[in-house]
């Protein structure tokens, strides 16, 4: 997939696309709470096979049971299709 820099309709219609992410100027970022660590962990470890298949790696951080991803593409300056897609999937593994 080709990368390209969502337009202002296109961030717009992002809330529908890809619930419960903020939608922030250059990224976008949704926080995702567990039961225990190894939950949590499972989580991340099934988001890093997703992330190597799109080869689109996110900013995240896990304490305990919490995970917060942060999607931006970096070389790009901003949100892309590319994060859009890494979005939608996470959410179908988590929602």
């Amino acid at each position: 997939m080709k990368p390209y820099l969502l337009k202002d309709e296109e961030l717009r219609e992002l809330i529908a696309k890809i619930p419960n992410w903020e939608i922030k100027t250059d990224y976008i970022k949704r926080e995702f709470n567990f039961a225990n660590f190894i939950e949590a962990f499972s989580f991340m470890t099934k988001i890093a096979l997703i992330c190597e298949k799109f080869n689109h790696h996110p900013y995240w951080e896990n304490v305990y049971s919490k995970v917060t991803i942060h999607l931006s593409t970096h070389d790009m300056g901003g949100i892309t299709n590319l994060d859009q897609a890494v979005a939608s999937e996470i959410n179908l593994i988590f929602d």
